[in-house]
Order: C-alpha cells, then structure tokens, then sequence
C-alpha cells in the first residue's frame, strides 16, 4: 500500500525567517508559522488556539522567495513533509525536533498577504493559478487575473507547476 507524507498550512510568521549555508554550501531558510484556530464554546465565549510550526525550506527557489519577501507578521501558505530529526544536547541528552521539511520538488510556498507598506507593497502578493487562489486573502476564489503586477514568480518545487504570473 503506499502512503503521502504532506503537511499544509496557513499561518503568520512569528519572526523574520532565518538564513543559513551548510558546510557543504547549500542554503537553507527557516522559521516559524503560527496558525490559530478560534471558536465559540458552549457558554458562547470566543476561544482561540495557536499551534507554532517550524519551518525548513531546502529548495533554493522557495528559499530565496521567502528570505526576499516574509516578513514577521507575513501571510503564507506552506506545505512539505512532516520529519523528525534526532540531536543531542550539551549535557548529552538526545532531543527530537519535529519539522515541516520543503524539499527540491516537494514542497510549496505561496504567499497570501494582501500587500502593504511596511511588508513591501504589491510585491508581496502572488498568485497560484494551478489553484484559482490569489493573494489578498478575501476568502472568494477569483477567477485568474493575467495581468497581475507582481514581480513574484509563483514557485513550485514541482518544476511542471512553475508559472510566471507576470
């Protein structure tokens, strides 16, 4: 039987996303996606949940977008692969991380806000048009608008999926 190992999400990053280059000269871009979640609960009293997920993205492409363009605070949708890696701490003790991994081609970043000035105008907003979603996030599913002015490329690691929304 085979089995899918796909996490999606939509949140708002807590912090600035981080860059590092491994010893063998990859890149690698993380940070941290809180998505929350609000109800009402019996008694009518608005209840609200955040779960933060850590994000790695090993695709260059998705990392440079997200290193040039996410901001603390920014919009996105991510999906990826669930991993957890073991390491061990300076006393010795082994830890576990959990993460949500964006290989080369398996892995997707979109990015949802609305666009502005404190998060660089339009230049934030990007179209997924394999999807009909847009950024800006209203909720409705407008139909793909062509003439879009980002300058956002819409990057997939699914290199059939790529698009220049320009």
């Amino acid at each position: 039987m085979a089995s899918l190992n796909l996490c999606q999400f939509i949140g708002n990053l807590g912090s600035d996303p981080e860059s590092r280059t491994t010893s063998s000269g990859k890149k690698v871009v993380s940070f941290r996606l809180a998505c929350s979640e609000s109800w009402k609960d019996q008694s009518g009293n608005k209840q609200e949940r955040t779960e933060w997920v850590s994000i790695v993205v090993w695709n260059e492409g998705i990392g440079n977008v997200a290193e040039r363009y996410l901001r603390k605070g920014s919009k996105c949708y991510v999906s990826g692969q669930l991993q957890t890696r073991k390491w061990t701490d300076q006393q010795g003790q082994d830890r576990y991380s959990t993460e949500v991994v964006v290989q080369p081609f398996k892995g997707d970043l979109v990015l949802l806000d609305s666009g502005n000035a404190s998060s660089g105008g339009d230049r934030n907003r990007q179209a997924n048009p394999t999807s009909g979603m847009r950024g800006g996030g209203s909720g409705s599913r407008p139909a793909f608008d062509a003439d879009l002015d980002d300058d956002v490329p819409f990057i997939s690691a699914d290199p059939a999926l790529e698009h220049r929304v320009r």
